[in-house]
């Protein structure tokens, strides 16, 4: 017989984990959940019916939050303008000195951005920025000249999604203390951003397989296909 958490066991007597639930029920439950000591992350986890190996189906993308991710985002920026970086918002700012922190191992930031110049030289840092998902790509628009824009992006809750090796997309819509209006619309923009992000090569029904929604301590809560059919 399969052994549960305690918190498993507690949230279980609250709903029937089994179950199906719409987005705003799913929500409710979360909300009757046992708490923490501190604000958890409520987070999707998203099975996507597309092939993993398949180059041309790999969905990534980003898209803004409503109401922001509720989370403090550490911004650095590889540029030959530090001062301009700082002054819009950047927490860390430069080229080669911030590369040689990278290069022994600073990581303490959750967001890369480069300007196209920096980018020639900030590609040697792909084997230490790409596992972590820190590396600055155009496509995320963190690869850009228009620095101030894209710190503004990035502070204001615009959050990136990249589909894993197994077809899935993990990422945070929200805290806990949230609203639940406010977590309910961060969500549907995010099922929105990765249904509009459907690879064009990726035919028939189920590109959208499954989504969990669960806080931080939380066992996850499965959405019923309902809320994501029209993908």
């Amino acid at each position: 017989m399969e052994k549960h958490s305690k918190r498993y066991v507690s949230a279980a007597k609250v709903a029937d984990l089994t179950a199906e639930y719409t987005l705003a029920e799913a929500l409710d439950l979360i909300a009757k959940f046992p708490a923490t000591k501190f604000d958890e992350t409520v987070e999707l986890s998203i099975r996507l019916g597309v092939d993993p190996k398949a180059g041309e189906q790999m969905v990534r993308g980003t898209t803004p939050l409503p109401h922001g991710s509720g989370k403090k985002v550490n911004v650095v920026v590889f540029t030959e303008d530090a001062e301009a970086a700082i002054a819009a918002g950047a927490e860390t700012a430069g080229l080669e000195d911030v590369m040689a922190k990278v290069s022994d191992g600073w990581l303490d930031f959750d967001v890369a951005i480069a300007t196209t110049d920096a980018m020639k030289k900030v590609r040697t840092l792909a084997r230490i920025l790409g596992p972590k998902g820190l590396m600055p790509n155009p496509k995320s628009g963190t690869v850009t000249d228009d620095v101030a824009t894209a710190i503004k992006a990035v502070k204001a809750g615009r959050v990136e999604f990249k589909m894993d090796k197994s077809a899935n997309i993990g990422l945070g819509v929200g805290k806990r203390s949230f609203g639940t209006e406010q977590i309910l619309e961060n969500t549907k923009a995010v099922i929105d951003a990765i249904g509009k992000a459907r690879p064009a090569t990726f035919k028939g029904h189920g590109y959208i397989k499954s989504i969990y929604i669960s806080s931080s301590m939380s066992p996850g809560v499965r959405l019923a296909s309902s809320e994501f059919s029209n993908y």
